[in-house]
């Protein structure tokens, strides 16, 4: 089959030369030429085989007026030679042209045997051609016959070929284009684009109504060329040319077309149509410069209170996320629609300002604008982010009032809204009532449980999307396989594994850095490096995901060659990928290797992020350099609005870790006073420092300042840091008295904090109860047996701490011997 093709495409060259060399298609065989990718062979056949239709009447009609030789009506052969002339110029002929030429003399002075001879020679020229023709015909047959498809036939006329018997007048060429351009039909566009090539007929006028067609049918390299060719465009041109390239993503080359357009001074002046795509084009480019050029021409020009160019303008200025200069111009604006409103809400949110989102919404309704689609879809994920429960619930209301839930789109909005204010409850009620769901609302429904920890309910999701043939996409099933990590679900994650690798989606970026992370959670590092040796090395996410595995696998030298081999390999680390490493470096407490990190990214420039500081800060924290860890701390001021409560927990733990109790109570109320809210982490820090460094009386005041004012974030972590901070004075009845005022049961690390205590201080009664709770609660930790063996052996207390250790032997427990390392100063750096 390959063969007979290539044998046709092959005599179709042939063919096309040899009607070139006898006079066929020589004006326009270069042109023909630049189409011929699209138009051969059907467009020349379709051509050709008009001309043939029209010639062989005429000569049939000549040669039956000329078989009698003494009654010749020389009169219908000079009708028929005029005609014949005609058709043969439509094409270009001009070899059969100069025989018309002849044979009309021969008629006007009625030489019967020379009209004869030229007529013999038309009809040789034409029997010729068509010999090849048919030929072409009937190598098509046969592939045909074998099964092979061509995409056209050969010899299939077009309606508008069939009809032009005579061409076109500008006005025709120009109506039909309209038409094509309106339908989108890309095919008729080409076929007509031919017959005015063919035609003869390409004009100004027509180029440009072809380049504006080709544009809106989204033909970019027709359109492209077209428009490059054309000596003097219109605005018509221009706003079609820019529409197209702004749609396609092709900014760069739309701003160069404006400016091309501008150029032409008052020849071309943009109007209130160019504008709204040019300020697009910049706000994708995020040229702010640039978009402050476009503003000002707009304000020169009599387009700056147009509706739709301060629309366009809007959205420009919240890309850049210029949020203030886009309130401006919303603030001056005297007719504003929906869109300007919409516009506004979306931008204040993709900015992060959602206070301000709420503020224009409710201005919006208090204004009387009804809302529409887009209204909700930007709303409600407002809400979602501020946890607004009560302003979600009267969106909802408003959607069900004017009927504005018809979309799915609001309805996806609407289930992710309440998965993010944690109603798992309504978000599933709104879910099963959606008389329509896609891919998309399963699977915010589905990251919605395994956000809650519900892998069971997840993995029962994902079987009846599947069951009502909605296929899960690559975010449906990274979501699933993050889930069975989190939960420990190896087998699983490992079924997820395998239907990926049957559905051919394995090799998706997502799905293997989720692969890499569940198998590392469960521990099984060796199923980690084989999904990575079969990922893509390309692209950052398997990179960050193996070296996390590692570090949460306590392979942090791995980890650390690992990044060594990414930059070896010119992969591009990304903030995700240093956050996953510089626990790695806080495991080693190296100094040396910590600068050189610290090197490292000042000179790539991510030290400018926050997650990379607070990381830094941590890591010199544990090398015991509190210095630098402070240095850094005071430096991030400079580059960021604020420090968030992540930053000021990482220098009160390091404080906290090494002691220093005062500087720890320093910096908490400094970040109190800074107006940052502590969290539970925070607190834990600050009350371990102080318990580290004798500070109860501090210790204590901090507490009661956490249950006056921050109640709800006491957790038993916090209990046990009191109940160490008084077991370590001695207070042991005090620490026993907060135990049973807790409000929830004592976990074993409470217990723990005070047998600790007890056998600090050879507390047998308050030891003996303490471990009574934990042979309860932990029946099956060897520390606890010890513990209460060890304050019998300081008592004398000998048989008692003999019936210990046979309680252990009984449970079949044995006490692991400790080890330590030492490691040798390495060469190796970062």
């Amino acid at each position: 089959m390959d063969t007979l093709i290539a044998q046709l495409q092959r005599q179709f060259r042939d063919y096309t030369i040899s009607l070139y060399h006898q006079g066929f298609l020589d004006d326009q065989f270069t042109e023909l030429k630049k189409l011929q990718d699209e138009c051969s062979p059907d467009f020349v056949a379709e051509v050709v085989t008009l001309f043939f239709e029209d010639c062989e009447k005429l000569i049939s009609n000549m040669a039956r007026a000329l078989d009698q030789a003494g009654n010749v009506d020389f009169k219908l052969v000079g009708s028929s030679v005029h005609q014949l002339k005609g058709s043969s110029s439509s094409v270009g002929a001009k070899r059969v042209k100069g025989l018309c030429i002849t044979l009309k003399e021969c008629c006007d002075s009625q030489n019967y045997e020379g009209c004869v001879r030229c007529l013999q020679q038309v009809d040789i020229e034409y029997k010729t051609l068509k010999a090849k023709l048919q030929d072409l015909f009937n190598l098509e047959q046969q592939i045909v016959q074998a099964g092979g498809r061509i995409p056209q036939s050969f010899f299939q006329m077009s309606e508008v070929l069939r009809r032009a018997k005579k061409a076109l007048s500008v006005k025709q060429y120009q109506s039909l284009l309209n038409h094509y351009a309106a339908t989108q039909s890309i095919s008729k566009t080409k076929a007509l684009h031919c017959h005015v090539i063919t035609g003869g007929r390409l004009s100004g006028h027509i180029l440009s109504t072809l380049s504006v067609t080709y544009a809106l049918c989204g033909h970019i390299a027709y359109a492209r060329k077209l428009f490059e060719e054309m000596p003097q465009s219109s605005l018509l041109s221009y706003n079609i040319v820019i529409r197209m390239y702004v749609r396609d993503g092709l900014y760069h080359d739309a701003i160069n077309v404006f400016i091309r357009m501008v150029s032409e001074g008052i020849k071309c002046v943009p109007d209130g149509y160019t504008y709204p795509f040019v300020a697009k084009a910049a706000g994708e480019l995020k040229s702010i410069s640039l978009g402050l050029v476009i503003h000002g021409r707009i304000l020169r020009s009599w387009f700056g209170m147009d509706k739709y160019v301060q629309n366009a303008l809007l959205a420009m200025y919240m890309n850049f996320g210029r949020v203030e200069m886009a309130r401006n111009v919303f603030d001056v604006m005297k007719n504003r629609d929906v869109i300007s409103w919409n516009t506004m809400i979306s931008g204040y949110y993709r900015n992060g300002y959602m206070n301000d989102a709420l503020m224009m919404f409710d201005w919006m309704v208090n204004e009387g604008v009804d809302p529409d689609h887009a209204t909700i879809v930007s709303m409600l994920p407002v809400c979602g982010h501020l946890k607004g429960l009560e302003m979600g619930r009267n969106v909802h209301k408003l959607v069900e009032e004017k009927r504005l839930g018809d979309k799915i789109e609001v309805k996806n909005a609407l289930v992710n809204m309440y998965l993010k204010c944690g109603r798992m409850d309504e978000a599933r009620f709104v879910f099963d009532r959606m008389e329509r769901r896609d891919v998309i609302t399963w699977t915010c429904m589905i990251n919605g449980y395994t956000e809650d920890g519900d892998v069971e309910n997840a993995l029962e999701l994902c079987r009846l999307m599947q069951f009502e043939g909605v296929r899960p996409n690559a975010v449906t099933i990274s979501s699933l396989v993050s889930a069975c990590g989190d939960a420990l679900k190896l087998n699983d994650g490992k079924c997820l594994h395998g239907w990926a690798i049957r559905q051919k989606v394995c090799s998706d970026i997502i799905i293997e850095t989720s692969l890499i992370s569940m198998y590392a959670k469960c521990k099984r590092i060796d199923l980690c490096f084989r999904v990575f040796s079969g990922a893509s090395r390309n692209h950052t996410g398997p990179w960050s995901a193996i070296i996390a595995g590692c570090v949460q696998n306590e392979l942090v030298r791995d980890a650390l060659d690992l990044f060594k081999r990414m930059r070896r390999e010119d992969v591009e680390p990304n903030i995700a990928t240093l956050n996953s490493l510089l626990p790695a470096y806080a495991t080693l407490a190296d100094l040396r290797q910590t600068m050189n990190i610290h090197c490292y990214l000042t000179k790539t420039g991510f030290m400018s992020s926050l997650d990379a500081a607070t990381g830094l800060v941590h890591v010199y924290s544990k090398c015991g350099t509190l210095e630098s860890a402070h240095k850094i701390f005071n430096g991030i001021q400079e580059k960021h609005k604020s420090k968030d409560v992540v930053l000021w927990g990482a220098l009160i733990s390091g404080y906290g870790m090494h002691g220093d109790g005062h500087n720890a109570l320093q910096v908490f109320m400094e970040m109190v006073r800074s107006g940052v809210t502590p969290n539970e982490i925070t607190f834990t820090s600050a009350l371990n420092a102080c318990s580290h460094s004798g500070l109860v009386e501090e210790g204590l005041t901090l507490f009661s300042f956490m249950l006056e004012h921050y109640k709800t974030l006491a957790r038993s972590n916090h209990y046990t840091c009191i109940v160490d901070l008084l077991g370590r004075a001695g207070r042991l009845d005090e620490a026993y008295n907060l135990i049973t005022t807790i409000p929830f049961e004592p976990t074993s690390t409470i217990w723990g904090a005070l047998l600790a205590a007890c056998v600090t201080h050879e507390n047998v009664q308050l030891g003996e109860m303490a471990a009574n709770k934990l042979f309860e609660l932990e029946p099956q930790s060897t520390g606890n047996y010890v513990l209460l063996a060890n304050i019998y052996a300081a008592l004398g207390r000998w048989k008692d701490m003999e019936k210990v250790r046979n309680m252990m032997e009984n449970v079949g427990l044995t006490k692991k011997p400790g080890h330590s390392t030492i490691e040798f100063r390495s060469n190796s750096s970062c």
